[in-house]
């Protein structure tokens, strides 16, 4: 499943902030694709699922961050467009879209 996972980390306190949301975007580049600041594509079985989104619960602060998780359908798939720098790759054969 193509899931797309967004998320706002406070970093109103610097520093234990700054290491949350390094931890998250760690957690999601191990899972899928950055593609944009805080942005990830990412595709993944059920049980990767489950993985990835008890790992991000565990690194945000529920009472200061956001975390928004979008499940992209097929037909849903086609439906994307995207403008500007930074092709878009298809997650399933890793070759650039055009």
């Amino acid at each position: 499943m193509l899931i797309l996972v967004t998320y706002d980390v406070s970093t109103v306190n610097a520093k234990p902030g700054a290491r949350r949301l390094r931890r998250v975007a760690k957690v999601c580049e191990s899972y899928g694709i950055r593609v944009q600041k805080s942005v990830f594509e990412c595709q993944v079985g059920s049980t990767e699922w489950v993985q990835l989104r008890a790992k991000l619960l565990d690194e945000i602060k529920l009472d200061e961050d956001s975390l928004r998780f979008y499940f992209i359908d097929q037909t849903d798939r086609m439906r994307i467009e995207h403008h500007g720098a930074d092709k878009p790759l298809d997650l399933e054969t890793d070759a650039l879209i055009v």
